[in-house]
């Protein structure tokens, strides 16, 4: 393990490196590195904080890059050292991506690689600098933010003892079932955003038909290479998941034409705004093992695909937006995905996923448990949040139509408090 330490305006950050075993059941195979980052509040550094480790959504991003004691992070640091990690394939963490797989000589190598960057590993890999770091016998408290929350769930599946608490937010994902439940759900979500986003701009409906048009009878291509498509144009659509998203989507499609030497194009800005609201060449674990999240002895088979071509939404007329969903086609239209569209494909087809969740054992749950459910969530599906809370013992729930999926950033000390009185009992 390596240390560095640095101090921000009212915080000192430690960066921690970990060497860790890329299996966890082959502890002298191939190894990874995952980076993490401590803070604490500078006129507490001396003092033994409870740890409050931060679980960041995706899957297959970073954490966040705090550089002074705000937001929910700020409240954190009133009376805990807060553990950010890069879990593994993100960040300064051992990188995935098309250039690192290409080292492998097959897809089916790539693939195999790949599915060891799953929730159980991920949790595993926290077991691991949480004895590092605290020692075998501490126990610290977790806060999972949307697929973050998946993985604490994991973690109370398999790892409870490590847990002195454990918090959700957005991201209480159901026990069982198959993907394709998840997508029936957020599609109905999804096209009710856009009626409601179409009512507050209805000239915007205009606009991207004409863009779609448009789309459809030029290649375009973003600054990236990526191939700007009508389906790609949809996925601007996560945005509306988003507590400030229907006007930052809004604002992104005021002016996509300039008059050029030929007539009517789209403008550089435009594109690069487009592409700069994307993020799934950058972070591409997402694109790849998105589905598998949900996968337990199962594949998942495209399984948005399957279910947005029945409902007619894919390139569809009038436009809409789709959103929290990954298609087998973005690795023909994403550059960056392309390499490793066959690698994707056998993820996608893979069957003997191991079971992520111990229904039994979170029946019979007695680590201290609170969830911020959203009412109107787009990304998880409310219904099944509060399943699955229904399905666990020792769990509180808040259920509000107060804020969306992205709520611990539009008002995270006020979540976090609330959360923290659930599980003392003090709400």
């Amino acid at each position: 393990m390596q240390t560095h330490t640095h101090r921000f305006p009212g915080i000192v950050s430690s960066s921690h490196r970990f060497e860790i075993p890329l299996d966890h059941e082959s502890v002298d195979g191939q190894t990874i590195e995952v980076f993490a980052r401590e803070f604490v509040a500078a006129d507490r550094a001396d003092e033994g904080l409870p740890y409050l480790v931060y679980i960041q959504g995706g899957p297959g991003f970073e954490s966040p890059r705090p550089a002074r004691k705000t937001g929910w992070i700020g409240r954190a640091l009133d009376e805990f050292r807060v553990l950010l990690v890069d879990q593994r394939g993100t960040g300064r963490s051992t990188p995935v991506c098309a250039r690192s797989l290409a080292v492998f000589s097959s897809p089916a190598a790539q693939a195999e690689y790949l599915t060891h960057f799953r929730a159980d590993a991920i949790v595993q890999d926290l077991e691991f600098i949480r004895k590092a770091l605290l020692g075998p016998d501490k126990k610290w408290t977790i806060l999972g933010q949307s697929f973050g929350g998946f993985c604490a769930l994991n973690y109370l599946s398999t790892a409870p003892n490590g847990l002195e608490a454990a918090l959700f937010t957005g991201g209480l994902p159901p026990i069982s079932g198959h993907a394709d439940r998840v997508y029936e759900a957020t599609y109905a979500r999804v096209l009710t955003r856009n009626e409601r986003y179409f009512a507050r701009y209805p000239e915007d409906q205009d606009r991207l038909d004409a863009l779609a048009d448009y789309l459809r009878n030029h290649e375009i291509s973003l600054p990236s290479g990526t191939q700007l498509t009508v389906r790609v144009l949809q996925q601007l659509g996560m945005k509306l998941g988003a507590h400030d998203g229907a006007e930052t989507l809004h604002y992104l499609l005021e002016a996509p034409f300039i008059q050029g030497p030929a007539g009517p194009e789209l403008s550089f800005r435009f594109l690069r705004d487009v592409e700069n609201a994307l993020s799934f060449d950058t972070n591409p674990i997402y694109a790849i093992l998105h589905e598998s999240i949900y996968c337990q002895n199962e594949a998942s088979n495209w399984s948005a695909h399957r279910v947005g071509e029945q409902n007619g939404v894919i390139d569809g007329v009038p436009f809409r937006f789709t959103g929290e969903m990954v298609y087998p086609w973005m690795f023909e239209d994403y550059v960056q995905l392309r390499p490793i569209a066959a690698a994707a494909e056998l993820i996608a087809q893979k069957m003997d996923w191991p079971a992520l969740y111990d229904a039994e054992r979170l029946a019979e749950n007695t680590v201290p448990c609170a969830a911020a459910i959203y009412d109107d969530d787009m990304y998880v599906e409310r219904s099944l949040s509060v399943e699955t809370a229904d399905a666990m013992g020792n769990m509180r729930t808040w259920v509000t139509n107060e804020f969306e999926h992205n709520g611990l950033r539009a008002d995270g000390p006020r979540i976090l408090e609330y959360l923290l009185d659930l599980i003392r009992g003090v709400r």
